[in-house]
Parts: C-alpha cells; structure tokens; sequence
C-alpha cells in the first residue's frame, strides 16, 4: 500500500498547488510533439486538482538545455497540447521564478492553470538549490507541493526534493499508481511471473537482472544486450553492438542462471536467431542468421543441406532484431506466465517501414505485443517500462491495451531495484 500522504489525503480545498509534473516529451524538428503520453497521464490528477478549486501551476523539464535561450527545449507546445485534452485555457509564463510568474499567478481564481517554463533554463535546479526552490515557491505563491512527475523521482533535484521540502509535500495520483503498480509487481506478483529485458548496455539495467533473476520464473534477454551474451558464449557476432567491457558481467550473469536453475524450475533464455543486415537502416537487404538450433535453416533448406553463411553473422553484419524462431519461443513462454514485466524494445524497432506498418527490425517487438496482447489466448497482467518501449507502443496506439505502461525509465528500473527514490521519499507520509 502506498505509503505517502496523496491530494485525497490532505485539505488542498481553494489552496495554489505547485504541480511537478513530467512534460519531457519528444519533439521533431519543427517543435511539434510527437507522443503526448506522458501529458495524458497527468491530466486526471489536474482534474482532481480542478475540482476541488485548486490554483494550478504546474512547472517540469524538458530535455536538456544548452542555455537559457534553448527554444527547442521550450514547453510552449506542452502548454497548447494540455489546453487541447483539458479544452481550457493554459496561461504560459516564460520563466519559472521572478516577476512574470508572480504577475501571472497573483490573480489566478478556482480551476486556473499557469504552466511554467522549462525549469532546466536554470542551472540551479540539479544543483537542488534550495534558494533556487524559495524563488520559485516566492513566486507562485505555492501554498501545497504535488509531485506528479514519476519519471523524474530518482533525481533529487530543486522541483523534486528541496520544494518538498518546504511546503507540505503530496503525491498525485499518477505518481501514486506507478509506485503502487510496480512496488506490487516486485512484492507480490501474480505467478508465474517473467522478465523481458532489452535494451543496449548491461550496465544499464545489471541491478534488475539480478533481481529478477532471484524474484521471476523466467527471464528473457532481447535487444542489443543480447548480443553481449551471446559473444560471451563464443558466438559470431560481427558488428553488432556490443559492450565488450560487461563481457565478462554477462557470464558471470549466466553462471548465476545456472545455479538457480539448479535450485529452482526457472527459465533463461537467448535469441537463438536474428535479422542481420549491413546497414542500419530500412532499405539495405535483411536476412536471418539461426547461430543456435539451426532449424530454420534446416526447413529453408530441405532437403539439401543448409548453406554455411545461414546458420554465421558475417563479419560486416549486425544483429538488429531477433529472429522468428526466437519471435514463437518467447511468444510460447508468455503463454505459460501470469505476469510479464517488459523493458527494452528486440531490435532497432524505430525505423519505419517502406512497405506495411511494420518497420524491418521490429518483428520481434511485434511478436511479444501480439503474445502480451492475447494473440495465442493467455493474456498476462503486463507491465511495460523503458523509453523505447513505451514509445513503441503509444507510436502504435496500444497503450491502452496493456495493464501498465510506465512513464518513468530511470525511475522504472531504480523502484524494480528496491531503491529509495528521493522524490518520493521527501513526501508528507500518511
């Protein structure tokens, strides 16, 4: 049960509220949003936050700022894309301290919403200034802290920690149910539970492995990080992406597998097929390499005997996605699971398709959402985190689809870790 005190919890009745939200959305070149996920996910704590007659101002980050001048990090269009889905005015300010905010909020009435500019302009906030903190509270007005902001609760940062640390401190309810979700996931989870894990390094994401590795029935390594395995086994991996200073990290990973398997029914697996191809991109030719069971390369075959080069990665190729003999074996793991927990696309699932809807190295990625989804029958409570993930799947309009997606990366994984997260330490508990 959570354990802070939320905006049900106190009486915040007609009183300014500061929001931290999280608005790092993407952006193109032209400074237009691309996914409004994370925007969505705040609006029914500002709903809450309207009805009870609040006076709203809402301040966040987005990106990293080259200076104070950076207008590609201007959270200008997060104030049109938030009028639109509350369909109300947002009133804009330019700054997030000084006399333009105080002129903007010192006559705000019930229901009003000022957002703030990018808080990141100044150095001052991941310095957890707490000067820096007074400024802004001096400014507003605040009389209550909501942090609302999940993806953005691992920094200790001025508008996570040292606000909070000076007004009463509250959660949102978004804030309120990720934690919720991911801290029941990790405690007591529906069995049998499985971990997808993909994504580049090892380094990223080695505190969870060994987590799930303990809590899970099962663990699936995907991604680019596969391919780290995988040379660690000795097999031929060409240019594909690999960490060669977590080599050794990936054995030792493995000799751990090992001897869980040995005390317990628990299930490792490795791509054992891939899509390679010599370019990463969606116009060079693909072909599918199985370095493991071989029996794609048996069937393609028969009745000859498979060609040499397709069971070998080529010296210039590269792994970008696992191949459908690997797509069907999770897929058939999923089946058997009541819980997947899924972080870390399978391949280079960003590049878009010349033909279909379905980029060339993204079939991997498919095949665990159509399994997730209920494809074969079972359908698991399914918890999705990582950037690249959750990207993938709201670029699809799934998002609704599956039980949890998370808008938090770091803050994902370091809460899966059992980590204290500083944001949400800070906060009134209950």
């Amino acid at each position: 049960m959570f354990s802070k005190q939320t905006i049900y919890d106190y009486d915040i009745g007609g009183k300014k509220v500061l929001v931290r939200a999280d608005y790092n959305v993407p952006l193109d070149k032209e400074g237009k949003i691309t996914s409004n996920f994370r925007i969505k996910q705040s609006i029914p704590t500002l709903n809450a936050l309207i009805d009870k007659g609040c006076k709203i101002v809402i301040c966040s980050h987005l990106g990293r700022p080259k200076g104070p001048d950076d207008k590609s990090c201007s959270l200008k269009p997060v104030a049109k894309e938030l009028s639109k889905l509350l369909k109300k005015d947002i009133v804009f300010v330019s700054d997030c301290v000084g006399d333009n905010v105080r002129k903007a909020t010192s006559e705000m009435s019930p229901g009003d919403i000022v957002l703030l500019e990018n808080v990141r302009f100044h150095p001052e906030e991941e310095k957890n200034d707490e000067d820096f903190a007074r400024g802004i509270i001096a400014s507003t007005g605040a009389e209550v802290f909501v942090q609302d902001g999940f993806g953005v609760v691992h920094r200790a940062h001025a508008t996570t920690d040292a606000i909070a640390r000076q007004l009463p401190a509250l959660a949102g309810l978004l804030l309120e149910r990720e934690v919720d979700t991911i801290t029941n996931v990790m405690q007591d989870p529906k069995r049998p539970l499985l971990a997808i894990i993909g994504g580049a390094k090892i380094a990223d994401k080695i505190e969870i492995i060994y987590k799930f590795i303990d809590i899970a029935d099962g663990l699936v390594i995907g991604g680019a990080m596969a391919n780290t395995f995988l040379k660690a086994q000795g097999v031929r991996v060409g240019e594909s992406l690999v960490d060669d200073d977590d080599l050794d990290t990936a054995r030792d990973i493995m000799k751990r597998v090992r001897s869980v398997m040995k005390e317990r029914n628990f299930t490792f697996y490795l791509p054992q097929d891939g899509v390679v191809s010599t370019e990463i991109d969606n116009k060079t030719k693909t072909r599918i390499v199985d370095w493991d069971t071989h029996d794609i390369a048996e069937i393609e075959a028969y009745p000859a005997k498979p060609k040499a080069d397709s069971m070998k990665v080529k010296a210039n190729e590269k792994i970008l996605d696992i191949g459908p003999y690997s797509g069907a074996f999770i897929s058939g793991i999923i089946q058997t699971m009541s819980t997947v927990v899924w972080n870390g696309t399978m391949g280079v699932s960003e590049l878009d398709a010349l033909h279909g809807s379905i980029g060339p190295f993204a079939h991997g990625t498919e095949a665990v959402i159509d399994a997730l989804l209920g494809k074969y029958g079972n359908i698991p409570f399914s918890l999705i985190g990582g950037g690249d993930t959750s990207g993938y799947i709201e670029d699809r309009k799934l998002t609704d689809m599956f039980s949890h997606v998370s808008t938090g990366g770091g803050a994902s994984l370091e809460l899966m870790a059992g980590k204290e997260l500083p944001g949400v330490a800070v906060l009134w508990n209950k």
